[in-house]
């Protein structure tokens, strides 16, 4: 019998505390459980404390983690909490990623006050981003826009913007949707032309391999179809060993067992890009991406990778 709560380890940001609020409350409803038996457990992580340099300065995608790993190592934490996109594709010896969320809508969502879309901005109007992916897809679309970074909580992000410090900015739409801020959003971007970042709009769920109490405790809400493309989409992340310092795109879906897979990597000036598309059976989803990330890399060359760098 359980005894002791289960510690559900996570960061401390609104959006964060959101996501572990809604992994604890499908874990009562799946259990019927009461809410004393979980406690959240709120870590600060180097990637929060730092956020005046840009992620790829400082180290990537690890700073929002590593201390949740940390006691998810050694014991103190059963489960930790994360926005897949957070994710690094290669994690610690005897963690792995165990259950993921249904995902939300994996779009992001254009705010602004100076125009309806980022076609509407003006001429050599600035943007605020603190995402490469981001950077590069609107220097691709609209060489003429200025792209600065722009990191910060979600309402840090939004004073910004309407303090005039930028025309515009983007963020994720799922986590607008968490926050209850769905209409602060001007304009959804379309997939086609302006993937999202592998992993986005779901939420993880990291733990000790081979923890089979956890593992139970997890199974009732862990999502197969979000399972599937996620495989997918850091299979692809990890031929092309995805971090920070890389404009990365791409996005998997499924239907009646199959997985379709949209793949983008480009410069980050967004002058030069590849993409993909593939489809195969569900069951060979991480395959598919990771076959999918060798051919776009081999398709583009050493030479392309250099200036991710």
């Amino acid at each position: 019998m359980q005894m002791k709560p289960y510690r559900i380890g996570t960061r401390g940001s609104p959006l964060a505390l959101a996501q572990a609020y809604e992994t604890r409350d499908r874990l009562m409803a799946a259990h019927d459980l009461p809410e004393s038996a979980f406690e959240i457990v709120v870590l600060s992580t180097k990637g929060d404390r730092i956020t005046d340099r840009p992620l790829a300065e400082i180290g990537g995608k690890g700073l929002f983690t590593e201390e949740l790993e940390e006691q998810l190592t050694d014991g103190r934490l059963d489960l930790a909490v994360h926005s897949s996109k957070d994710m690094p594709t290669a994690l610690p010896e005897g963690l792995g990623i165990v259950a993921y969320l249904e995902r939300e809508d994996p779009r992001d969502a254009f705010i602004s006050g100076a125009g309806g879309t980022l076609e509407d901005l003006p001429h050599n109007a600035v943007v605020g981003s603190s995402s490469l992916r981001r950077q590069a897809l609107i220097r691709r679309l609209r060489p003429d826009i200025s792209v600065i970074t722009f990191r910060g909580l979600v309402d840090t992000r939004l004073r910004k913007l309407a303090d005039g410090e930028v025309h515009a900015t983007m963020l994720a739409y799922a986590g607008l949707k968490r926050l209850g801020k769905a209409e602060v959003a001007t304009h959804l971007m379309d997939p086609e032309s302006f993937p999202p970042a592998l992993g986005q709009g779901a939420i993880c769920i990291e733990a000790r391999l081979g923890d089979e109490r956890i593992q139970h405790l997890l199974a009732p809400i862990d999502h197969s179809e979000t399972h599937s493309a996620l495989n997918c989409e850091r299979a692809f992340l990890g031929a092309l060993d995805g971090s920070c310092r890389t404009p990365i795109a791409g996005h998997a879906t499924l239907d009646n067992g199959r997985v379709s897979f949209y793949g983008m990597i480009l410069t980050p000036d967004g002058a030069t890009f590849h993409e993909i598309r593939t489809e195969g059976a569900e069951a060979d989803a991480a395959a598919l991406g990771a076959d999918a990330g060798a051919e776009v890399r081999g398709r583009a060359g050493a030479a392309f990778f250099e200036s991710w760098v």
